[in-house]
């Protein structure tokens, strides 16, 4: 049998507001990651963004934080975007699942991949802030976020940096995760920043 999977759509409130939604948002307990995070990280940004970025999870320095995309993944997406012409202060950033999956190493807390239940209990979240910012463009940052939003076919390798239909927003588009050209090799950084850029400067010609 298959078990049955608890989600956050119960807590979404009526009528909601991006402060009312991270307010309530912050004692989610839909799945088990709230017993190993510090603290439900939320999306930020500008209410009337024009563009959305979804990322996976957040990372160490998020979880601390409780603000996304503030530790080096996001300095190097914040260097992107300007590079592409997309002001940060004028983007929206979120991701799929809000609080911080790890695994000990050391003393180091390293990132692990959320499973199917994990993403599915925290997606009305996700829906509930494109609802209430309604973006002209969401930019789906790495695997995990293009298959949440666009079905589990998807491959960013192979379907990057175009626009596909989704009712989701007029223009729907996905990437890789800046997360991953941190992980490359020093060696293909630069190339594989140069191809972020340009995923991302696909962007402003439709705003």
């Amino acid at each position: 049998m298959t078990p049955q999977i608890t989600t956050a759509a119960p807590l979404v409130p009526d009528n909601p507001t991006l402060t009312s939604l991270r307010d309530v948002a912050a004692g989610c307990r839909a799945c088990d990651l709230w017993k190993t995070g510090t603290q439900t990280v939320f999306g930020g940004g500008a209410r009337e963004a024009q563009v959305m970025l979804v990322g996976e999870q957040p990372g160490d320095r998020e979880d601390v934080s409780g603000e996304p995309f503030v530790g080096p993944a996001g300095k190097l997406l914040d260097h992107a975007l300007e590079e592409a012409g997309i002001g940060r202060r004028a983007a929206y950033v979120t991701n799929v699942v809000k609080h911080f999956k790890w695994e000990a190493k050391g003393k180091r807390r390293i990132h692990k991949k959320p499973n199917l239940q994990e993403i599915t209990a925290c997606r009305p979240w996700l829906d509930a802030e494109i609802a209430v910012v309604r973006p002209k463009v969401i930019v789906c940052l790495g695997a995990t976020a293009a298959q949440a939003l666009l079905g589990k076919d998807f491959r960013v390798s192979r379907q990057r940096g175009r626009f596909v239909d989704s009712p989701l927003a007029p223009f729907v588009t996905a990437t890789v995760h800046p997360s991953s050209i941190l992980r490359g090799s020093p060696e293909s950084r630069a190339a594989e920043l140069r191809d972020f850029v340009a995923d991302l400067s696909r962007v402003p010609p439709v705003l």
